[in-house]
Protein backbone atom coordinates (compact mmCIF):
# COMPACT_ATOMS: atom_id res chain seq x y z
CA UNK A 1 0.00 0.00 0.00
CA UNK A 2 1.52 3.72 -1.05
CA UNK A 3 1.96 6.48 1.42
CA UNK A 4 -0.68 8.22 0.17
CA UNK A 5 -3.06 5.29 0.93
CA UNK A 6 -1.63 5.20 4.32
CA UNK A 7 -2.11 8.31 5.38
CA UNK A 8 -5.35 9.04 3.83
CA UNK A 9 -6.85 6.15 5.52
CA UNK A 10 -5.67 7.44 9.00
CA UNK A 11 -7.01 11.18 8.49
CA UNK A 12 -10.84 12.01 9.66
CA UNK A 13 -12.90 11.46 5.75
CA UNK A 14 -15.87 12.87 5.29
CA UNK A 15 -18.08 12.35 1.69
CA UNK A 16 -14.51 10.74 0.86
CA UNK A 17 -12.66 13.76 0.93
CA UNK A 18 -10.37 15.36 4.57
CA UNK A 19 -13.08 16.31 6.74
CA UNK A 20 -10.72 19.57 7.10
CA UNK A 21 -12.11 20.45 3.77
CA UNK A 22 -15.79 21.17 4.94
CA UNK A 23 -14.39 23.34 7.89
CA UNK A 24 -12.49 25.41 5.21
CA UNK A 25 -15.77 25.16 3.21
CA UNK A 26 -17.53 26.81 5.51
CA UNK A 27 -15.01 29.18 6.55
CA UNK A 28 -14.73 30.64 3.48
CA UNK A 29 -18.32 30.66 2.63
CA UNK A 30 -19.10 32.53 6.02
CA UNK A 31 -16.24 34.98 4.89
CA UNK A 32 -16.68 35.65 1.53
CA UNK A 33 -20.58 36.13 2.93
CA UNK A 34 -18.65 39.09 5.25
CA UNK A 35 -16.62 40.86 1.90
CA UNK A 36 -19.62 40.25 -0.38
CA UNK A 37 -22.48 41.72 2.01
CA UNK A 38 -20.37 45.07 2.43
CA UNK A 39 -19.44 45.34 -1.37
CA UNK A 40 -23.09 45.13 -2.63
CA UNK A 41 -23.53 47.84 0.07
CA UNK A 42 -20.18 49.90 -0.09
CA UNK A 43 -20.95 52.09 -3.42
CA UNK A 44 -24.95 53.12 -2.42
CA UNK A 45 -23.37 53.83 1.19
CA UNK A 46 -20.78 55.99 -0.50
CA UNK A 47 -22.93 58.53 -2.63
CA UNK A 48 -25.83 58.40 -0.17
CA UNK A 49 -23.96 59.21 3.05
CA UNK A 50 -20.36 59.52 3.04
CA UNK A 51 -20.38 61.87 0.06
CA UNK A 52 -23.62 62.86 -0.05
CA UNK A 53 -23.20 66.51 0.79
CA UNK A 54 -20.41 66.51 -2.42
CA UNK A 55 -21.67 67.71 -6.07
CA UNK A 56 -19.25 65.04 -7.32
CA UNK A 57 -19.95 62.07 -5.01
CA UNK A 58 -19.94 59.95 -7.77
CA UNK A 59 -16.38 60.71 -8.30
CA UNK A 60 -15.10 60.64 -5.28
CA UNK A 61 -17.16 57.23 -4.13
CA UNK A 62 -15.56 55.75 -7.60
CA UNK A 63 -11.83 56.76 -6.42
CA UNK A 64 -12.49 55.32 -3.23
CA UNK A 65 -14.10 52.12 -4.53
CA UNK A 66 -11.34 51.79 -6.96
CA UNK A 67 -8.48 52.51 -4.24
CA UNK A 68 -9.81 50.18 -1.60
CA UNK A 69 -10.49 47.02 -4.04
CA UNK A 70 -6.87 47.35 -5.50
CA UNK A 71 -5.22 47.35 -2.30
CA UNK A 72 -7.48 44.72 -1.03
CA UNK A 73 -6.14 42.33 -3.55
CA UNK A 74 -2.53 43.69 -3.17
CA UNK A 75 -2.23 43.02 0.57
CA UNK A 76 -2.89 39.22 -0.69
CA UNK A 77 0.78 39.28 -2.46
CA UNK A 78 2.54 40.93 1.45
CA UNK A 79 0.25 38.69 3.35
CA UNK A 80 1.11 35.01 1.70
CA UNK A 81 4.62 35.88 1.71
CA UNK A 82 4.59 36.58 5.52
CA UNK A 83 2.97 33.27 5.85
CA UNK A 84 4.88 31.52 3.90
CA UNK A 85 8.15 32.78 5.53
CA UNK A 86 7.09 33.24 9.00
CA UNK A 87 3.21 32.83 10.53
CA UNK A 88 2.02 29.89 8.66
CA UNK A 89 -1.20 29.50 7.68
CA UNK A 90 -3.10 29.08 10.47
CA UNK A 91 -1.82 32.04 12.50
CA UNK A 92 -2.42 34.05 9.29
CA UNK A 93 -6.06 33.06 8.62
CA UNK A 94 -6.59 33.85 12.06
CA UNK A 95 -5.18 37.24 12.46
CA UNK A 96 -6.84 38.10 8.80
CA UNK A 97 -10.02 37.01 10.13
CA UNK A 98 -9.75 38.99 13.14
CA UNK A 99 -8.80 42.26 11.81
CA UNK A 100 -11.89 41.53 8.97
CA UNK A 101 -14.54 41.52 11.71
CA UNK A 102 -13.12 44.17 13.36
CA UNK A 103 -13.52 46.38 10.03
CA UNK A 104 -16.93 45.18 9.43
CA UNK A 105 -18.13 46.33 12.83
CA UNK A 106 -16.15 49.46 12.60
CA UNK A 107 -18.56 50.27 9.43
CA UNK A 108 -21.33 50.28 11.86
CA UNK A 109 -20.26 52.89 13.33
CA UNK A 110 -21.71 56.30 12.17
CA UNK A 111 -18.50 58.16 11.34
CA UNK A 112 -16.36 59.30 8.32
CA UNK A 113 -13.09 58.56 10.00
CA UNK A 114 -14.26 54.50 10.92
CA UNK A 115 -15.16 54.49 7.43
CA UNK A 116 -12.09 54.91 6.24
CA UNK A 117 -10.57 53.01 8.99
CA UNK A 118 -13.09 50.03 8.68
CA UNK A 119 -11.68 49.69 5.12
CA UNK A 120 -7.96 49.94 5.81
CA UNK A 121 -8.65 46.93 8.52
CA UNK A 122 -10.42 45.23 5.73
CA UNK A 123 -7.64 45.46 3.28
CA UNK A 124 -5.07 44.26 5.88
CA UNK A 125 -6.98 41.47 7.08
CA UNK A 126 -7.75 40.47 3.55
CA UNK A 127 -4.23 39.50 3.07
CA UNK A 128 -3.82 37.49 5.66
CA UNK A 129 -6.58 35.34 5.21
CA UNK A 130 -7.82 35.29 1.26
CA UNK A 131 -4.77 33.55 0.22
CA UNK A 132 -4.12 31.51 2.73
CA UNK A 133 -7.05 29.65 3.15
CA UNK A 134 -6.99 28.44 -0.50
CA UNK A 135 -3.51 27.33 -0.01
CA UNK A 136 -5.05 25.69 2.96
CA UNK A 137 -7.57 23.69 0.98
CA UNK A 138 -4.13 22.26 -1.19
CA UNK A 139 -2.33 21.33 1.59
CA UNK A 140 -5.05 18.95 2.71
CA UNK A 141 -4.20 16.21 -0.40
CA UNK A 142 -0.72 14.64 -1.00
CA UNK A 143 0.74 15.10 -4.64
CA UNK A 144 -1.24 13.10 -7.35
CA UNK A 145 -4.25 12.98 -5.06
CA UNK A 146 -6.94 13.03 -7.71
CA UNK A 147 -9.93 14.13 -5.42
CA UNK A 148 -7.78 17.43 -5.56
CA UNK A 149 -9.60 18.61 -8.27
CA UNK A 150 -12.81 17.63 -6.88
CA UNK A 151 -11.88 19.30 -3.14
CA UNK A 152 -11.17 22.76 -5.09
CA UNK A 153 -14.44 22.40 -7.19
CA UNK A 154 -16.35 22.17 -3.27
CA UNK A 155 -14.87 24.23 -1.87
CA UNK A 156 -15.00 27.43 -4.88
CA UNK A 157 -18.91 26.28 -4.28
CA UNK A 158 -18.66 27.31 -0.55
CA UNK A 159 -17.34 31.13 -1.98
CA UNK A 160 -20.26 31.45 -4.53
CA UNK A 161 -23.02 29.99 -1.78
CA UNK A 162 -21.04 33.28 0.06
CA UNK A 163 -21.35 35.45 -3.32
CA UNK A 164 -24.95 34.86 -3.38
CA UNK A 165 -26.63 35.20 -0.06
CA UNK A 166 -24.63 38.09 1.04
CA UNK A 167 -26.08 40.60 -1.27
CA UNK A 168 -29.90 39.24 -1.12
CA UNK A 169 -29.36 39.53 3.14
CA UNK A 170 -26.92 42.15 4.03
CA UNK A 171 -28.46 44.05 1.26
CA UNK A 172 -32.02 44.15 1.85
CA UNK A 173 -31.21 44.44 5.60
CA UNK A 174 -28.77 47.60 5.19
CA UNK A 175 -31.70 49.07 2.28
CA UNK A 176 -35.02 48.79 4.53
CA UNK A 177 -33.40 48.70 8.04
CA UNK A 178 -30.22 51.07 8.22
CA UNK A 179 -27.10 50.43 6.76
CA UNK A 180 -24.89 50.01 9.64
CA UNK A 181 -27.33 46.90 9.97
CA UNK A 182 -26.14 45.40 6.90
CA UNK A 183 -22.48 46.00 7.42
CA UNK A 184 -23.08 44.58 11.10
CA UNK A 185 -24.83 41.36 9.75
CA UNK A 186 -21.37 41.14 7.49
CA UNK A 187 -19.30 41.08 10.69
CA UNK A 188 -21.20 38.02 11.55
CA UNK A 189 -20.68 36.03 9.13
CA UNK A 190 -17.21 36.89 9.49
CA UNK A 191 -16.85 35.84 12.90
CA UNK A 192 -18.88 33.02 12.02
CA UNK A 193 -15.98 32.01 9.80
CA UNK A 194 -13.57 32.30 12.21
CA UNK A 195 -15.35 30.04 14.56
CA UNK A 196 -15.89 26.88 12.18
CA UNK A 197 -11.88 27.36 11.38
CA UNK A 198 -11.34 27.29 15.02
CA UNK A 199 -13.88 24.43 15.78
CA UNK A 200 -11.13 22.71 13.25
CA UNK A 201 -8.43 23.37 14.92
CA UNK A 202 -10.00 21.81 18.39
CA UNK A 203 -11.01 18.51 16.63
CA UNK A 204 -7.42 18.18 15.23
CA UNK A 205 -8.91 18.13 11.52
CA UNK A 206 -6.23 19.37 9.61
CA UNK A 207 -3.47 17.47 11.53
CA UNK A 208 -0.21 18.88 11.20
CA UNK A 209 -0.68 21.19 8.67
CA UNK A 210 -1.01 24.77 8.73
CA UNK A 211 1.51 25.59 11.75
CA UNK A 212 4.67 28.14 11.42
CA UNK A 213 7.55 27.20 8.64
CA UNK A 214 10.01 27.33 11.28
CA UNK A 215 9.42 27.49 14.73
CA UNK A 216 12.95 29.33 15.53
CA UNK A 217 11.75 32.18 13.16
CA UNK A 218 7.98 32.26 14.36
CA UNK A 219 9.59 32.68 17.76
CA UNK A 220 12.79 35.09 16.94
CA UNK A 221 12.54 38.14 18.65
CA UNK A 222 12.42 41.66 17.03
CA UNK A 223 12.87 44.94 19.31
CA UNK A 224 12.35 42.71 21.81
CA UNK A 225 9.28 41.00 20.76
CA UNK A 226 8.09 37.58 19.13
CA UNK A 227 7.54 37.48 15.46
CA UNK A 228 4.32 35.49 16.11
CA UNK A 229 3.19 38.78 18.21
CA UNK A 230 5.23 41.31 16.71
CA UNK A 231 3.60 40.94 12.83
CA UNK A 232 -0.13 41.34 14.40
CA UNK A 233 1.14 44.80 16.55
CA UNK A 234 2.65 46.12 12.82
CA UNK A 235 -0.81 44.60 11.32
CA UNK A 236 -2.37 46.73 13.20
CA UNK A 237 -0.63 49.84 13.09
CA UNK A 238 -0.91 49.63 9.31
CA UNK A 239 -4.48 50.42 9.27
CA UNK A 240 -4.49 54.30 10.08
CA UNK A 241 -1.82 54.20 7.50
CA UNK A 242 -3.84 52.54 4.85
CA UNK A 243 -7.08 54.84 5.49
CA UNK A 244 -4.94 57.67 5.21
CA UNK A 245 -4.35 56.72 1.58
CA UNK A 246 -8.25 55.60 1.24
CA UNK A 247 -8.98 59.07 2.58
CA UNK A 248 -6.34 60.79 0.41
CA UNK A 249 -8.83 59.96 -2.91
CA UNK A 250 -8.44 63.29 -4.07
CA UNK A 251 -6.36 64.09 -7.25
CA UNK A 252 -3.06 65.43 -6.41
CA UNK A 253 -1.70 65.15 -10.33
CA UNK A 254 -4.63 67.35 -12.21
CA UNK A 255 -5.61 66.76 -15.15
CA UNK A 256 -3.44 68.78 -16.74
CA UNK A 257 -0.37 66.21 -16.01
CA UNK A 258 1.10 63.71 -18.70
CA UNK A 259 -0.44 61.06 -15.82
CA UNK A 260 -4.23 62.98 -16.11
CA UNK A 261 -5.90 62.90 -12.46
CA UNK A 262 -4.28 61.00 -9.79
CA UNK A 263 -4.27 60.06 -6.68
CA UNK A 264 -1.92 58.44 -3.76
CA UNK A 265 -3.02 54.98 -4.73
CA UNK A 266 -2.88 55.31 -8.62
CA UNK A 267 0.32 57.04 -8.43
CA UNK A 268 1.69 54.10 -6.35
CA UNK A 269 0.56 51.21 -8.50
CA UNK A 270 1.77 52.99 -11.34
CA UNK A 271 4.72 53.16 -10.06
CA UNK A 272 4.65 49.38 -8.74
CA UNK A 273 3.95 48.39 -12.35
CA UNK A 274 6.77 50.46 -13.88
CA UNK A 275 8.96 48.36 -11.25
CA UNK A 276 7.46 44.94 -12.16
CA UNK A 277 7.96 46.00 -16.04
CA UNK A 278 11.55 45.98 -15.47
CA UNK A 279 12.02 43.26 -13.19
CA UNK A 280 10.11 41.18 -16.05
CA UNK A 281 11.83 42.34 -18.97
CA UNK A 282 15.13 41.31 -17.16
CA UNK A 283 14.07 37.67 -15.93
CA UNK A 284 12.37 37.49 -20.08
CA UNK A 285 15.99 38.39 -21.36
CA UNK A 286 17.84 35.78 -19.31
CA UNK A 287 15.17 33.00 -19.67
CA UNK A 288 15.98 30.05 -22.32
CA UNK A 289 14.38 30.35 -25.49
CA UNK A 290 11.54 28.46 -24.40
CA UNK A 291 11.18 29.81 -21.14
CA UNK A 292 10.60 33.35 -22.50
CA UNK A 293 8.23 32.35 -24.89
CA UNK A 294 5.60 30.54 -22.04
CA UNK A 295 6.77 33.82 -19.68
CA UNK A 296 6.09 35.97 -22.51
CA UNK A 297 2.30 34.52 -22.72
CA UNK A 298 2.13 34.14 -19.19
CA UNK A 299 2.12 37.79 -19.15
CA UNK A 300 -0.76 38.05 -21.95
CA UNK A 301 -2.92 35.46 -20.13
CA UNK A 302 -2.39 38.04 -17.06
CA UNK A 303 -3.02 41.22 -18.96
CA UNK A 304 -6.26 39.48 -20.43
CA UNK A 305 -7.53 38.87 -17.30
CA UNK A 306 -7.07 41.96 -16.25
CA UNK A 307 -9.09 43.48 -18.86
CA UNK A 308 -11.28 41.38 -18.17
CA UNK A 309 -11.84 41.64 -14.02
CA UNK A 310 -11.56 45.29 -15.15
CA UNK A 311 -15.41 45.11 -17.34
CA UNK A 312 -16.60 42.43 -14.59
CA UNK A 313 -15.75 44.54 -11.15
CA UNK A 314 -17.79 47.47 -12.66
CA UNK A 315 -20.80 45.12 -11.12
CA UNK A 316 -19.94 46.84 -7.60
CA UNK A 317 -19.80 50.25 -9.27
CA UNK A 318 -21.49 51.52 -11.62
CA UNK A 319 -23.74 48.31 -12.54
CA UNK A 320 -25.14 48.96 -8.93
CA UNK A 321 -25.28 52.41 -9.48
CA UNK A 322 -27.42 51.90 -12.73
CA UNK A 323 -29.56 49.64 -10.83
CA UNK A 324 -30.31 52.00 -8.40
CA UNK A 325 -31.03 54.94 -10.98
CA UNK A 326 -32.31 53.26 -14.30
CA UNK A 327 -33.20 49.63 -14.02
CA UNK A 328 -37.30 48.86 -13.03
CA UNK A 329 -36.54 46.16 -10.41
CA UNK A 330 -40.35 46.42 -9.21
CA UNK A 331 -39.97 44.59 -5.70
CA UNK A 332 -37.83 41.85 -7.71
CA UNK A 333 -34.59 42.95 -5.11
CA UNK A 334 -32.56 45.77 -4.81
CA UNK A 335 -29.82 47.75 -5.97
CA UNK A 336 -27.47 45.93 -3.68
CA UNK A 337 -29.05 42.99 -3.81
CA UNK A 338 -28.48 42.34 -7.89
CA UNK A 339 -25.01 41.66 -6.67
CA UNK A 340 -26.40 38.28 -6.03
CA UNK A 341 -27.13 37.92 -9.82
CA UNK A 342 -22.87 36.53 -10.71
CA UNK A 343 -22.95 33.75 -8.21
CA UNK A 344 -26.26 32.31 -8.76
CA UNK A 345 -25.17 31.94 -12.37
CA UNK A 346 -22.07 30.93 -11.26
CA UNK A 347 -23.40 28.27 -9.20
CA UNK A 348 -25.87 26.97 -12.31
CA UNK A 349 -23.19 27.24 -14.51
CA UNK A 350 -20.15 25.99 -13.66
CA UNK A 351 -20.75 22.15 -13.75
CA UNK A 352 -22.40 22.39 -17.43
CA UNK A 353 -19.54 24.30 -18.30
CA UNK A 354 -16.61 22.25 -16.82
CA UNK A 355 -18.64 19.18 -18.57
CA UNK A 356 -18.48 20.53 -21.86
CA UNK A 357 -14.86 21.44 -21.57
CA UNK A 358 -14.80 17.35 -20.61
CA UNK A 359 -17.45 16.33 -23.49
CA UNK A 360 -15.24 18.34 -26.07
CA UNK A 361 -11.55 16.50 -24.74
CA UNK A 362 -12.85 13.77 -25.50
CA UNK A 363 -13.27 14.78 -28.78
CA UNK A 364 -10.34 16.61 -29.08
CA UNK A 365 -12.34 19.45 -29.57
CA UNK A 366 -11.60 21.62 -26.46
CA UNK A 367 -10.48 25.08 -27.14
CA UNK A 368 -6.73 26.03 -26.48
CA UNK A 369 -6.22 28.91 -23.62
CA UNK A 370 -6.31 31.66 -25.85
CA UNK A 371 -9.46 30.85 -27.55
CA UNK A 372 -11.45 30.54 -24.29
CA UNK A 373 -9.92 33.94 -23.36
CA UNK A 374 -11.08 35.46 -26.40
CA UNK A 375 -14.44 34.24 -25.84
CA UNK A 376 -14.38 35.36 -22.77
CA UNK A 377 -13.39 39.12 -23.01
CA UNK A 378 -16.31 38.58 -26.55
CA UNK A 379 -18.66 37.41 -23.82
CA UNK A 380 -17.92 40.27 -21.56
CA UNK A 381 -18.54 42.55 -24.71
CA UNK A 382 -21.68 41.47 -25.56
CA UNK A 383 -23.19 41.53 -22.34
CA UNK A 384 -22.45 45.45 -21.97
CA UNK A 385 -23.83 45.55 -25.73
CA UNK A 386 -26.78 44.41 -23.81
CA UNK A 387 -27.25 46.86 -21.59
CA UNK A 388 -25.85 49.50 -23.66
CA UNK A 389 -29.56 48.37 -25.72
CA UNK A 390 -31.60 48.14 -22.94
CA UNK A 391 -32.09 52.25 -23.73
CA UNK A 392 -33.99 51.55 -26.32
CA UNK A 393 -37.08 49.97 -23.74
CA UNK A 394 -37.36 52.75 -21.18
CA UNK A 395 -39.80 54.00 -19.85
CA UNK A 396 -41.16 57.87 -20.09
CA UNK A 397 -39.09 57.92 -16.40
CA UNK A 398 -35.72 56.78 -17.79
CA UNK A 399 -36.23 53.41 -15.92
CA UNK A 400 -35.53 49.73 -18.20
CA UNK A 401 -36.32 46.68 -17.25
CA UNK A 402 -34.97 44.23 -15.30
CA UNK A 403 -34.56 41.39 -18.05
CA UNK A 404 -31.60 43.42 -19.52
CA UNK A 405 -29.43 43.55 -16.25
CA UNK A 406 -30.15 39.85 -15.96
CA UNK A 407 -29.40 38.41 -19.39
CA UNK A 408 -26.21 41.11 -18.56
CA UNK A 409 -25.16 39.18 -15.87
CA UNK A 410 -25.67 35.40 -17.08
CA UNK A 411 -23.38 36.77 -20.25
CA UNK A 412 -20.34 38.23 -18.76
CA UNK A 413 -20.46 35.06 -15.88
CA UNK A 414 -20.48 32.69 -19.01
CA UNK A 415 -16.99 34.97 -19.68
CA UNK A 416 -16.11 34.26 -16.40
CA UNK A 417 -15.98 30.57 -16.57
CA UNK A 418 -13.99 30.79 -19.87
CA UNK A 419 -11.26 32.60 -18.27
CA UNK A 420 -11.08 32.34 -14.61
CA UNK A 421 -10.95 28.59 -13.96
CA UNK A 422 -8.01 28.08 -16.52
CA UNK A 423 -6.29 31.13 -15.65
CA UNK A 424 -4.19 30.22 -12.36
CA UNK A 425 -3.44 27.01 -13.57
CA UNK A 426 -1.77 27.84 -16.57
CA UNK A 427 0.53 30.79 -14.85
CA UNK A 428 1.66 27.86 -12.79
CA UNK A 429 2.53 25.85 -15.84
CA UNK A 430 4.19 28.49 -18.09
CA UNK A 431 6.15 30.00 -15.22
CA UNK A 432 9.48 28.14 -14.69
CA UNK A 433 10.08 26.65 -11.52
CA UNK A 434 12.07 28.77 -9.86
CA UNK A 435 10.17 32.38 -10.07
CA UNK A 436 6.72 30.48 -9.95
CA UNK A 437 5.93 32.03 -6.54
CA UNK A 438 6.92 35.78 -8.07
CA UNK A 439 4.26 35.16 -11.13
CA UNK A 440 1.55 33.65 -8.43
CA UNK A 441 1.77 37.08 -7.63
CA UNK A 442 1.78 39.36 -10.04
CA UNK A 443 -1.24 37.08 -11.10
CA UNK A 444 -2.79 37.93 -7.97
CA UNK A 445 -1.90 41.74 -8.51
CA UNK A 446 -4.08 41.74 -11.95
CA UNK A 447 -7.14 41.85 -9.77
CA UNK A 448 -5.65 44.92 -7.95
CA UNK A 449 -5.02 46.66 -11.21
CA UNK A 450 -8.24 45.24 -12.26
CA UNK A 451 -10.06 47.80 -10.02
CA UNK A 452 -7.30 50.78 -11.48
CA UNK A 453 -9.65 50.43 -14.40
CA UNK A 454 -12.68 50.24 -12.69
CA UNK A 455 -12.07 53.40 -10.81
CA UNK A 456 -11.27 55.31 -14.38
CA UNK A 457 -13.80 53.67 -16.07
CA UNK A 458 -16.69 54.83 -12.86
CA UNK A 459 -15.22 58.27 -12.96
CA UNK A 460 -16.16 58.77 -16.52
CA UNK A 461 -19.60 57.88 -16.53
CA UNK A 462 -19.80 59.64 -12.92
CA UNK A 463 -23.06 61.64 -12.43
CA UNK A 464 -22.46 65.21 -11.11
CA UNK A 465 -25.55 66.89 -8.95
CA UNK A 466 -24.41 70.17 -8.09
CA UNK A 467 -27.63 71.66 -6.80
CA UNK A 468 -28.57 68.62 -4.16
CA UNK A 469 -31.50 67.57 -5.97
CA UNK A 470 -32.98 64.24 -7.20
CA UNK A 471 -30.63 62.83 -9.95
CA UNK A 472 -32.87 62.57 -13.00
CA UNK A 473 -32.94 58.92 -14.57
CA UNK A 474 -33.55 60.49 -18.02
CA UNK A 475 -30.30 61.75 -17.98
CA UNK A 476 -28.22 59.02 -16.29
CA UNK A 477 -29.61 56.90 -18.46
CA UNK A 478 -28.06 58.42 -21.55
CA UNK A 479 -24.07 58.45 -19.86
CA UNK A 480 -24.52 55.25 -18.64
CA UNK A 481 -25.51 53.88 -21.94
CA UNK A 482 -23.39 55.33 -24.23
CA UNK A 483 -20.58 54.59 -22.02
CA UNK A 484 -21.76 50.48 -21.74
CA UNK A 485 -21.68 50.52 -25.52
CA UNK A 486 -18.45 52.10 -25.21
CA UNK A 487 -17.05 49.55 -22.66
CA UNK A 488 -18.72 46.75 -24.89
CA UNK A 489 -16.73 48.31 -28.43
CA UNK A 490 -13.17 48.08 -26.27
CA UNK A 491 -13.98 44.39 -24.58
CA UNK A 492 -15.07 43.08 -28.10
CA UNK A 493 -11.51 44.76 -29.55
CA UNK A 494 -9.71 42.78 -26.80
CA UNK A 495 -11.67 39.80 -27.98
CA UNK A 496 -11.27 39.42 -31.35
CA UNK A 497 -7.38 40.58 -31.37
CA UNK A 498 -7.14 37.57 -28.64
CA UNK A 499 -8.92 35.06 -31.33
CA UNK A 500 -6.94 36.79 -34.47
CA UNK A 501 -3.70 36.02 -32.54
CA UNK A 502 -4.94 32.30 -31.12
CA UNK A 503 -2.23 30.89 -33.80
CA UNK A 504 0.53 32.58 -32.91
CA UNK A 505 -0.22 32.29 -28.95
CA UNK A 506 -0.71 28.67 -29.34
CA UNK A 507 2.83 28.31 -30.58
CA UNK A 508 4.25 30.83 -27.72
CA UNK A 509 2.68 28.02 -25.00
CA UNK A 510 3.96 24.87 -26.72
CA UNK A 511 2.87 22.01 -24.85
CA UNK A 512 0.81 23.76 -22.37
CA UNK A 513 -3.21 23.23 -23.71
Amino acid sequence: MSNTAIKTSEEPQMFGHPKGLFYLFFAELWERFSFYGMRALLMLYMVNEIFKALAEKDTAAAAVYASYGSLVYASTVIGGRISDKILGMRSSIFLGGILMSLGHFVLAIENDIAFFLALAFIVVGNGFFKPNISTFVGSLYEDGDKRKDSGFTIFYMGINIGGFAAPLICGWLGQSYGWHYGFGLAGIGMLAGLIFFWSGLKKNVFGDRGLPPNKEIFEKKILGIPQKTFIPIIAFLCAPVIAFLLASYKSIAGGGTFLGEQNIVSLLFKLIGAVIFVYMSIIIYRATPDERKKLIMAILITFFMTLFWGFHELSGSVITLFADRNVALDGIMNASQTNSLNSLVIIILSIPVSLLWAYLSKRNLNPRTPYKFGLGLLLAGASFYILSLSKGNADANGMVPFAYLFIMYVVISIGELFMSPVGLSKITDLSPKRIVTFMMGIWFLSSAYAFQIVGFISKQLAIENSDGQKINPIETLEIYTNGFELIATYAVGAGAIVILFSPLMKKLMGNVH
